[in-house]
């Protein structure tokens, strides 16, 4: 881990001392745009026509002659007339300033650099939000899926030494192949602790079984797990944090989808069983009306219907007759009857 550490501090101070200077970032800015107008190859001291050695006297006035000629009054109608005029006052600043002439004459004589940083890549193309984002994704997706590859190398590894030291221990040293089981004890590493006798044992120690190429480590319960390659988990892009995040994201709405279609599907079963049942026990319907045990296992499968469709039954709702009034001939005849 410290390693780690001394590494990455290392990469960041490489980092500072060679990055880039803003000034520098100006150069490369104007060369591209300068060989991009002018043609391939054009540099400061050309587009001028001054030889690199040139003293600041010698610029200034080759700068005023090259001002007259793309002076914007003088090329109306001309196509990036400003842009190349301006460029042009650009150039001459910096071969008249002693310290930016120096480090031009550097890039001039070793050449512009082809990687010239992220911030300047960066600042020249300007990724958008979801450009960052895949880019973080794919990356962080890849060194996930390298170590698991390490993981799984290291794995293997681990494997195949224990096989050995199993075998080593069935078989002896010369690994001379015994016929049946052969029950040993590995150590698999470890600090040193005590066993069930109170002996002290360096390392820890597994019941084992080996059988012919096989092998097996040996459970309390009885129980054998066989050690093999096929144990080791091998790399896979699905395992990944972004694609398993996907997939379990669709799971789960997979499953709340098929929820909702089940819990639907029961209740049409429930509003379809009910209009049934009211159709048959209409006068004029045409079906028999069951009677007692009929009606009653009638309603019980209905019931028991309902339910296994994680449906809920509906309360039957009571109605009260209304009370009748007396009608006069009725009072009448209580009159008559009092009388």
């Amino acid at each position: 881990m410290r390693l780690l550490h001394l590494i990455a501090f290392l990469a960041v101070l490489v980092t500072a001392v060679c990055a880039w200077t803003k000034e520098d970032h100006e150069i490369f800015d104007l060369v591209s745009a300068l060989e991009a107008a002018e043609g391939k190859g054009t540099n400061f001291y050309s587009w001028l026509d001054v030889s690199s050695t040139a003293t600041t006297q010698e610029i200034s006035k080759a700068y005023r002659r090259k001002s007259l000629q793309l002076h914007p009054d003088k090329n109306k109608g001309v196509k990036h007339a400003h842009e190349r005029f301006a460029r042009l006052g650009v150039v001459a600043a910096i071969l008249r300033d002693p310290a930016k002439r120096e480090r031009y004459d550097f890039f001039y004589k070793n050449g512009v650099p082809v990687w010239r940083g992220t911030g300047y890549y960066y600042s020249r193309f300007r990724p958008g939000l979801g450009t960052v984002i895949v880019f973080l994704v794919l990356i962080s997706s890849g060194i996930q899926y390298l170590v698991q590859k390490m993981n799984y190398n290291r794995d293997l590894k681990r494997i195949e030494w224990i096989i050995g030291q199993a075998r080593q221990a069935a078989w002896g040293t010369k690994l001379t192949p015994v016929q049946g089981q052969r029950k040993v004890k590995v150590n698999l590493g470890g600090p040193p602790r005590l066993d069930a006798d109170g002996n002290a044992v360096s390392g820890r120690m597994v019941d084992m079984v080996v059988e012919g190429d096989d092998v097996y480590i040996l459970e309390r319960d009885g129980s054998m797990h066989p050690v093999n390659s096929e144990t080791a988990v091998a790399p896979s892009i699905k395992n990944t944090w972004f694609l398993s995040l996907v997939t379990g994201l669709l799971g789960k709405v997979t499953r709340r989808d098929g929820s909702a279609i089940d819990g639907t599907s029961s209740a049409d079963a429930e509003d379809s069983d009910d209009v049934s049942g009211a159709g048959s026990d209409a006068p004029g319907s045409g079906a028999s009306t069951p009677q007692e045990g009929g009606a009653g296992s009638l309603k019980n499968g209905r019931a028991t219907a309902t339910m296994m469709a994680g449906g809920r039954r509906r309360k039957a709702v009571s109605k009260k007759k209304p009370r009748q009034q007396p009608t006069q001939a009725a009072e009448a005849e209580g009159a008559a009857a009092e009388e």
